[in-house]
């Protein structure tokens, strides 16, 4: 297995969690809406606005395409998984973790976030759909859902390391 990628809702916690994965597990942590900004010099809602949301898709499946090949944990983009090229790589290249967290706690956590071109542009209740719509994409994609209500960020972390560390043989 060379990389661990963290798939889910915009807000279910694939950062926070990726980050303390990669402390425990002694693997590198990439966010992958990060390593955009850093190589367009844009944020993402610059992207947004001056390319569109399908541009910005064609860069998560590039940077899925092209990215450094060592063993390391990723934090993918809400809407990767919706692409099949993308769940293909993701699938072959490494171990795909889904984040369910439930739509109450997503909200709560992005409601007021400037950085979410899609929260900023669409109401609750169409958040909610996309959040609805997208949920199938992530329970087939996934080699293990984890759930993430009434579970502390130590509990979740903890029960990652354990799976990645028994998957490539160190537990």
């Amino acid at each position: 297995m060379r990389k661990v990628y963290l798939i889910g809702f915009m807000g279910c916690g694939k950062s926070v969690i990726g980050k303390r994965l990669s402390f425990a597990t002694k693997m590198p942590f990439y966010d992958m809406d990060y390593e955009i900004v850093k190589k367009t010099g844009m944020t993402i809602p610059e992207i947004f606005e001056s390319y569109g949301e399908e541009r910005f898709r064609d860069m998560e499946t590039e940077f899925l395409r092209t990215f450094r090949d060592e063993s390391c944990i990723i934090a993918t983009g809400g809407g990767v998984p919706m692409r099949k090229e993308n769940r293909e790589i993701m699938r072959k290249s490494g171990l795909v973790f889904y984040l369910n967290a439930p739509f109450r706690d997503i909200w709560r956590r992005i409601s007021t976030d400037r950085n979410r071109p899609i929260v900023q542009q669409s109401t609750r209740a169409d958040v909610e759909k996309l959040y609805n719509d997208r949920k199938p994409h992530y329970f087939n994609n996934a080699h293990f859902k984890v759930e993430t209500e009434r579970r502390t960020l130590r509990e979740i972390t903890d029960y990652m390391a354990f799976q990645v560390g028994r998957l490539k043989g160190d537990k």
